[in-house]
């Protein structure tokens, strides 16, 4: 990506993130984009690609942040994902999954459920690759998206109870 175009895409993150995706008027999106209507337009030439350009983003920045630098051991490696994930939720999006809430706003759109399940799929395998647990791609994912989801009610006692349940994936069968 280009360099606008990275600017674009954080800013509009950004913007859905903190206000939904009904709420923001255009020039708010241009605003918090920094950049003219113009050019807000020769990059993202309708709201719905303004909205794949924010998730496409936050997909890298949430990839990057769960999964970089992991240690070798795999049961390390799945507490410090669980440990991430819930630090992400602290930081980032306290009140759940923006890919999520991007398909309940255009149920319709086949573009985003897509993306969302594009994304999911990428995260559990590359959380199964990073525990050696390949094969329990659904198994990670529910506990993946059960901390998402739990966090805005329970906070950190979501991270620990996850990484409690997790255990039972490195347990003998």
């Amino acid at each position: 990506m280009t360099n606008t175009k990275n600017k674009i895409a954080a800013g509009l993150e950004r913007a859905f993130a903190s206000r939904g995706f009904a709420e923001p008027s255009v020039e708010d999106l241009r605003d918090a984009a920094g950049v003219s209507l113009r050019t807000l337009y020769k990059y993202t030439p309708s709201r719905a690609e303004m909205v794949l350009a924010a998730l496409e983003n936050r997909q890298q920045r949430y990839l990057a942040l769960v999964f970089s630098d992991l240690p070798d051991d795999p049961a390390d490696a799945l507490e410090v994902i669980l440990s991430r994930v819930g630090h992400w939720m602290e930081t980032e999006t306290s009140h759940g999954c923006l890919f999520h809430a991007a398909v309940a706003a255009d149920p319709g759109s086949e573009s985003l459920r897509a993306l969302l399940i594009r994304h999911k799929q990428e995260v559990a395998a590359k959380a199964a690759a990073a525990t050696a647990l390949e094969g329990a791609e659904t198994e990670l994912l529910v506990i993946i998206e059960g901390l998402t989801q739990t966090w805005p009610l329970h906070g950190e006692a979501a991270v620990t109870a996850a990484k409690w349940v997790s255990k039972a994936l490195h347990a003998p069968r």
